[in-house]
C-alpha cells in the first residue's frame, strides 16, 4: 500500500515538475578559459613606399607566431535557440618577422612585437532541443581588432629599423562551438573561430637610405581555439 502511494506520488511529481532546460530566454552565460590565436599571416611582399627608393619591391614576407591568453565570453539568450555573444580576452602578443627579402640578413629576422585585442560580437544559433545537455552552436558576427604597443626589437634596431606601426582592422567572424551542461548552471565549452583580420604594417630604416619606409600588407586571418568553463545565470 505504502509503496503504491509512494510510486503514485513520484509519478505525479514527475508530471507536474518543469523540465530542465539548457538555455531559455533571458539566460546570461559567462565563459572563461584558455584561448589561442594562430595567425595564418599570409602577407604581400615588402615594398618601399617612402624615401629615395620608393617603389622598390624587396620581396619576402612577414610572419607572426601564435599566442595563448585568458579568453572570456559573455552571451545573452533571446530564446532557447538564439543569442548574442561578445568575445573578449587579455591582450595577445605576437612576434613579427621578415624573411626572404632582397636585403638578406640586413632586414630578415625578428622585426619586433605587437599586441592586439580582438573584441568580436556574434549572433549564435543552438539547433538542438533545449532539454539536451549537449548544445552545439554556430555563430557569425563582426570583429574589430585593436593593434597597439608595436615595438622594434633590439636586433632590428641595430639594423637601423624604427617606428614600427600596424593598422587596426574590421572583419567578419565565424565560429562553431559546443556547451555541455555539467549541472543546471555549470557548463563545459569548446569553440573554434575564424576571423578576417587584415592590417598594413610600416617600418622605417634610415640606414638603407634617409627617409626610407617599407610597407607590407598582412592577412592575419587567424583560427582561434578556446576551451573553458562557463556559468549560466
Amino acid at each position: 500500500m505504502h509503496k503504491s502511494l509512494l510510486s503514485a506520488s513520484l509519478f505525479a511529481l514527475a508530471l507536474t515538475a518543469p523540465l530542465a532546460h539548457a538555455f531559455e530566454a533571458g539566460d546570461i552565460l559567462i565563459r572563461a578559459g584558455a584561448i589561442t590565436v594562430n595567425p595564418k599571416a599570409d602577407s604581400s611582399s615588402v615594398k618601399v613606399d617612402q624615401g629615395p627608393l620608393a617603389g622598390t619591391n624587396l620581396g619576402g614576407k612577414a610572419t607572426m607566431n601564435s599566442d595563448t591568453q585568458l579568453g572570456l565570453n559573455f552571451a545573452y539568450m533571446f530564446d532557447s535557440h538564439w543569442g548574442i555573444e561578445l568575445l573578449a580576452a587579455t591582450p595577445f602578443e605576437h612576434e613579427v618577422k621578415l624573411k626572404g627579402t632582397a636585403l638578406g640578413s640586413a632586414a630578415n629576422g625578428k622585426l619586433g612585437t605587437l599586441k592586439h585585442l580582438p573584441p568580436t560580437l556574434s549572433v549564435v544559433y543552438y539547433p538542438l532541443d533545449s532539454k539536451s545537455d549537449f548544445q552545439p552552436y554556430l555563430g557569425a558576427g563582426i570583429n574589430y581588432t585593436v593593434i597597439y604597443d608595436e615595438h622594434v626589437g633590439s636586433e632590428a634596431q641595430a639594423k637601423g629599423f624604427s617606428n614600427f606601426e600596424a593598422d587596426n582592422s574590421w572583419g567578419l567572424a565565424f565560429q562553431v562551438g559546443a556547451d555541455y551542461m555539467i549541472t543546471d548552471n555549470i557548463l563545459l565549452n569548446a569553440q573554434v573561430r575564424y576571423i578576417d583580420i587584415d592590417t598594413t604594417a610600416t617600418v622605417e630604416n634610415n640606414s638603407i637610405a634617409p627617409g626610407t619606409r617599407a610597407k607590407v600588407n598582412v592577412d592575419v586571418d587567424p583560427f582561434i581555439y578556446m576551451v573553458g568553463l562557463g556559468y549560466k545565470f
